[in-house]
């Protein structure tokens, strides 16, 4: 979040002009005698789901920044069933940051069903907590939890049982401070997980900030004027151990930012995995990876010129959200980052050799976006049409918040674009997704295994929510790809870093296994593509992190895991559960 500094608004009148130009699913200026669009549709599947969840982050209303942030979600497959189980590391209050109503952890019992396991984890986490990263740490098969946090972060191992033990002292992990966002991934390519770390800003309870003023009106200070942080590098040493780098180290002595989100994968098409840091009110980085094979870690800072520093007015922004697609079809990763109401959102393409232009406008992603401020994204195909649709989670900062003082509210419906034709159209014909909330994170999975995402949503001092995928798939192909890399030479067990080429007859996509989330969350291990109609069978390459690379046919409506050993690649299919 960050104070506007630019005087440039959205009027009421004009908020009226854009919500009459669209209806429904095929959005403003429709009409035309086509066939209808596959249709987008959600149904709030929480009061079924025995997820019973109201989130703590403060105080409500707000008064400090401390407070929202609001929290993250994991999808971990804990007990190794093949589905992604939740974890919610849940905050605390000003009064007493380090003991809250504490982390809970859900069993995905299937069907969009899920038992709180809690109580027999050995999960006793109260520290007031952000981000979530989820990875195997010490190579033991089981999928490990980082929690960052306001005070030390923490490190849960899983003990392959079902419980979890707090091995942060022993790990050399445990950042002091505030973090925001983690995310695990093998940045030096030596086979195993590697952890980055964003941080915030200087703060102290006992002690806060006096209030600041947004367009007239008194309002919770910061960022801008506050102490900010630095990120921190982990480097795994191989031993469930890692060593915090330091001055003279790569990603060692990292300038202080207002880092809120990270995302790690391959952006500047060299093969090697970079880390994409989006910044509160300051200038994004991009860190290349500038490593080769046998000699030490090296990184460049390279956000300014790869035009992802800042949008196409050179104005830096309140980077919240991170989504990553393919959007043009031209098989390199664009990034879209969610940001300040008064601002809009940015759709940045890639331009080849590590370049990105801004392309907000052109994508129809511009002027809808400014009444909004927005928090976790995501690009998945939620109508299964062959393309990757857009939600974007929203809420103000500002209880203060009303389209007549600040143009824009601080409760807020979710942003849903539905991609047609290389441009994004809003839906706005799904009641559920139109309710106002203060949404923060989000996670998206097929959690019931019927082939479609769902959506779990994190509200800032609210109901933990479960957005089931209604989408009509009778005539509809899909199918979802999860790696498996079962080598002993590498305890990267879901091949983070990897790139999934699928191709059927014209039709093409890219699909990439990266490190990071939304928001304060992670993406899921599991990759998800709808297929345009009549496909029956699809044609996948993955490049895997080290250069390999393996082809496999897969027939649609099926999900597949494609396991690596260490000589061959076996490809297993499991149908839909209806």
């Amino acid at each position: 979040m960050r104070s506007a500094s630019r005087s440039d608004r959205v009027t009421p009148v004009l908020l009226v002009l854009l919500a009459a130009g669209c209806d429904g699913r095929t959005g403003p200026g429709s009409g035309s005698d086509d066939p209808p669009a596959p249709s987008i549709s959600f149904s709030d599947a929480t009061a079924a789901s025995g997820i019973d969840l109201v989130t703590v982050s403060g105080a409500t209303p707000s008064t400090q920044i401390l407070e929202v942030k609001g929290g993250g979600i994991a999808l971990v497959d804990f007990d190794r069933d093949g589905d992604r189980d939740l974890f919610v590391p849940n905050g605390a209050t000003l009064e007493d940051t380090e003991r809250g109503p504490g982390a809970r952890l859900f069993r995905n019992d299937g069907g969009l069903s899920f038992t709180d396991v809690t109580a027999n984890s050995g999960i006793q986490h109260r520290r007031w907590s952000y981000g979530v990263a989820v990875g195997d740490v010490d190579g033991d098969g089981h999928e490990d939890l980082y929690v960052a946090c306001f005070g030390p972060d923490v490190l849960l191992r899983n003990l392959g049982d079902g419980t979890f033990e707090d091995v942060t002292g022993p790990s050399g992990l445990g950042a002091e401070g505030w973090s925001t966002s983690a995310a695990f991934s093998d940045l030096d390519l030596d086979g195993d997980l590697d952890l980055f770390v964003t941080r915030y800003l200087d703060f102290d309870p006992r002690d806060p900030p006096p209030p600041a003023q947004f367009k007239g009106i008194e309002v919770l200070n910061g960022p801008r004027g506050l102490e900010p942080l630095a990120d921190r590098f982990y480097e795994n040493l191989g031993d469930g151990t890692f060593r915090l780098h330091g001055p003279g180290d790569p990603l060692g002595d990292l300038e202080p930012s207002y880092g809120l989100n990270v995302a790690i994968l391959d952006f500047t098409g060299d093969g090697r995995p970079d880390v994409l840091v989006g910044n509160d009110s300051l200038a994004n980085h991009l860190y290349r990876n500038d490593s080769m094979p046998g000699e030490p870690m090296a990184f460049t800072e390279v956000g300014l010129s790869s035009g992802l520093a800042h949008d196409l007015n050179g104005y830096t922004q309140a980077t919240m959200g991170i989504a990553i697609a393919d959007v043009n079809a031209d098989s390199r990763p664009d990034v879209f980052s969610s940001n300040f109401s008064s601002d809009s959102n940015t759709m940045h393409v890639s331009a080849g050799d590590g370049i990105y232009d801004d392309r907000t406008r052109q994508y129809g992603l511009a002027l809808v976006s400014r009444p909004y401020l927005g928090w976790a994204s995501g690009f998945f195909d939620f109508d299964h049409d062959g393309d990757e649709d857009l939600m974007v989670m929203n809420g103000h900062v500002y209880p203060q918040a009303t389209r007549a003082s600040m143009d824009s509210d601080y409760a807020q419906s979710i942003l849903m674009f539905s991609n047609q034709d290389a441009r994004f159209t809003p839906v706005y014909d799904c009641p559920v997704l139109g309710e106002p909330h203060r949404d923060r994170s989000a996670v998206f999975d097929d959690l019931d295994g019927d082939g479609d995402i769902d959506v779990v949503v994190s509200e800032l001092n609210g109901p933990v929510r479960v957005l089931e995928n209604r989408v009509d798939g009778s005539d509809r192909g899909w199918v979802t790809i999860e790696l498996v890399d079962e080598r002993d030479s590498t305890d990267n067990r879901h091949a983070v870093g990897a790139m999934l080429q699928l191709r059927a007859g014209d039709w093409e996509a890219v699909r990439w296994c990266a490190g990071g989330g939304p928001f304060q969350s992670n993406w899921a291990p599991l990759l998800h593509a709808g297929l345009p109609a009549g496909v029956e069978r699809v044609e996948v390459t993955v490049r895997w992190p080290d250069g390999a690379s393996s082809e496999h046919a897969i027939p649609a409506r099926n999900r597949a895991v494609i396991k690596r050993t260490e000589r061959s690649f076996e490809t297993t299919l499991r149908a839909a559960d209806r």
